[in-house]
């Protein structure tokens, strides 16, 4: 399942549309479980438990660590899961940081 704050259940041809308008989507499921089922095409994975630290990191760190620009607080950013529930909670831990 994945998550927008716009709209809160996408999917997947949703979000194929949405990648082409420079999206950024963040996978928060485990490294053993992107291993297990697999990498979502351009996607980064930011593991549920880092993604609070991760958001507040250095753009330049944050580069160096997921190699990949860090989302401005206005950027559009969509999260994933395997079922929907971190997704909810990584949308929620975004804009608790200001992110919209």
């Amino acid at each position: 399942s994945l998550c927008a704050a716009g709209e809160p259940n996408l999917s997947y041809q949703e979000l194929k549309d949405l990648k082409k308008a420079n999206v950024l989507h963040i996978d928060v499921r485990e490294r053993w479980e992107i291993d297990r089922f697999g990498k979502i095409p351009e996607s980064i994975n930011i593991p549920l438990g880092e993604l609070m630290e991760a958001l507040q990191m250095e753009p330049t760190e944050f580069k160096e660590q997921y190699n990949q620009k860090m989302p401005s607080k206005s950027d559009p950013v969509v999260f994933s899961c395997l079922a929907g529930t971190r997704s909810k909670q990584a949308l929620g831990f975004a804009m608790s940081l200001g992110f919209s």
